[in-house]
């Protein structure tokens, strides 16, 4: 596969040298400068699974009525407050 990029001349100049000095093909340093990079980096943040909080609530939820933040923050309140009590009642 044979794409084009847009590399800085720069750059191009440093994996030239590079190359020369090696005695080795430009498109080889290049291959290996991109591979070094990808495998230096951590995966991307998209592939990392998020826990989000399990919010119970003692209405039925419907796709109809949209809460705001502060009717979220209530219920998370009523939650906080149903599971003190219940902790205590043990």
């Amino acid at each position: 596969m044979k794409p084009t990029l847009g590399l800085s001349a720069d750059l191009i100049r440093e994996m030239k040298l590079r190359a020369a000095h090696e005695g080795r093909k430009l498109r080889d340093v290049a291959t290996e400068v991109f591979r070094r990079g990808l495998m230096s980096e951590n995966p991307p943040t998209s592939r990392r699974r998020v826990k989000l909080p399990l919010i119970h609530c003692g209405q039925p939820g419907t796709s109809l009525k949209e809460l705001d933040a502060g009717q979220v923050a209530d219920l998370l309140l009523q939650q906080e407050i149903e599971s003190s009590r219940e902790a205590a009642g043990r």
